[in-house]
């Protein structure tokens, strides 16, 4: 009998979302409070303990790992897990690693990053403009994160960039965001905010994808590409420009139905649906040393993965909000 992961949907489940912290050095708007309370450092996983869950989820058929947080780079001593993930990859045991970050770290780790295997990353970020970019992050500086980029290009990793839709925010930037990642080979892939964090609607700050499309078709000639890096975008190539656009749409064109991913924080919780609140802890298995303990409710919590997601958002009333931020999840 296989020992891989499949949820009551047959879907495999083959790519997890790995959060490292909940910290950051940014303080994105749409990504947490303006006045965030972190989590003790007591309550995080080690980094040991991070490895033994890593090792328990690709014995069960991962394929794929992305460290997420926060910000990955922040977590002190972070690339012991990306060493110990790399004996992984070497032995052919998994097919990639591969993180999300804010590049404010990366002139510092990019070169140990490409060293120990990792091939791409993604690079959250949503305007070019420096003023817009330091009331987007709450005080960011646009020049640091550009200077990330170069160094993660320099190293010779690929780069692909995320940059969240905000409607009042950074929607008139766009087409410029994708002419410039193009220009520099980099690919770009637009989001539609998420109706996560307790203190806000974010119908103000939601446009959808369909509507950014339409906008870009004015001036551009884009056709449907067969790319896929096993995420939930769904690409396009742009003629103009010669290069790749990928479209995450949670809201205006549920993917749900090829979902393989699972999300595990920092501190051992399993997310089976980001869009969803049901989750399974993990912590008090891995502590225990018990690998068949950590299977049961591995196995357990997979077969409660939800078909989909719950998100929307309406003038009138926003459904399926989730209280926690999406930092404290893992992007």
């Amino acid at each position: 009998m296989s020992n891989n992961l499949h949820d009551p949907f047959g879907r495999k489940i083959t790519y997890l979302r790995l959060s490292l912290t909940d910290r950051c050095d940014l303080r994105c708007f749409y990504c947490m409070s303006e006045n965030m309370v972190f989590l003790p450092k007591k309550e995080l996983l080690t980094l040991e303990e991070l490895a033994t869950l890593t090792d328990a989820f690709i014995d069960r058929g991962v394929r794929k790992i992305r460290l997420t947080g926060g910000e990955p780079l922040v977590r002190k001593g972070f690339m012991t897990l990306v060493h110990h993930l790399s004996t992984h990859l070497e032995a052919g045991r998994i097919d990639e690693i591969t993180l999300t970050t804010n590049a404010t770290q990366l002139s510092k780790y990019a070169h140990q990053l490409k060293s120990a295997g990792v091939a791409r990353i993604n690079v959250s970020l949503d305007t070019l403009n420096p003023l817009k970019f330091t009331h987007i992050t709450r005080g960011g500086n646009l020049a640091q994160v550009l200077s990330g980029i170069d160094a993660a290009q320099s190293a010779g990793l690929k780069v692909k960039i995320n940059a969240v839709a905000l409607k009042q925010d950074n929607a008139d930037d766009i087409p410029k965001m994708i002419a410039w990642a193009h220009a520099r080979d980099i690919d770009i892939t637009l989001i539609e905010v998420m109706p996560m964090g307790d203190e806000i609607n974010r119908f103000d700050q939601y446009i959808p994808l369909t509507a950014i499309r339409d906008a870009l078709e004015k001036n551009w000639t884009l056709s449907e590409s067969g790319h896929n890096t096993g995420g939930p975008a769904r690409y396009v190539n742009i003629k103009e420009t010669g290069g790749r656009l990928g479209f995450i749409s949670p809201l205006s064109h549920n993917f749900c139905a090829s979902c393989n991913r699972v999300r595990v924080t920092c501190t051992g919780k399993l997310f089976m649906c980001l869009g969803q609140n049901d989750q399974a802890d993990l912590r008090d298995a891995i502590r225990s040393g018990s690998p068949r303990a950590l299977d049961h409710i591995l196995d357990d919590a997979i077969s409660r993965k939800p078909e989909k997601h719950n998100f929307d958002i309406k003038e009138s009333k926003t459904s399926g909000q989730m209280p926690r931020h999406m930092s404290v999840t893992g992007g």
